[in-house]
């Protein structure tokens, strides 16, 4: 198990420097790595409220809502109230929002084809297979253990 936990710790690492390096080549300072996590759920569920986005990505609704403030000021997402409810905030990316998350799409793409080149297509299946198992295995117990602090990558 420690060494199942010590790659994780290590896929973590080496993704989150590959995202690193996507917001300094791609978009410049225009966007930081919470920005594109943002852009991203946005983009996967639209018209959603900030509430929602904010707790699939864990961060603080105050964090998050400065953020959001910061992503309106660069026009990347528009903020507009609830038809149902007008103290529920609503996101969707705006057009520029869209180009941008299109070429972190781009920027990530191009540097996963370069990782997934040395596999053969045997290996690059398995891979995603088990990545899509581990995912909904962890998400599964996340839910399942909602009571209980459940953080395998980081220390307290």
């Amino acid at each position: 198990m420690e060494l199942f936990i010590e790659q994780l710790r290590i896929l973590f690492r080496r993704y989150s420097h590959l995202n690193a390096s996507c917001c300094d080549e791609c978009c410049g300072e225009q966007v930081s790595m919470t920005h594109c996590s943002i852009l991203r759920e946005v983009s996967r569920r639209p018209g959603s409220s900030m509430q929602q986005i904010a707790e699939e990505l864990g961060v603080d609704i105050t964090t998050f809502s400065r953020q959001v403030k910061k992503m309106e000021a660069k026009k990347l997402v528009i903020r507009r109230a609830s038809p149902y409810d007008r103290r529920v905030s609503l996101l969707d990316l705006t057009p520029a929002g869209v180009e941008v998350l299109c070429s972190i799409d781009n920027y990530i793409a191009k540097r996963t084809a370069g990782i997934f080149e040395r596999m053969s297509r045997f290996e690059q299946e398995t891979v995603a297979r088990s990545l899509e198992f581990l995912n909904d295995s962890m998400a599964t117990t996340g839910k399942s253990d909602r009571n209980q602090d459940i953080n395998i990558v980081c220390c307290k």
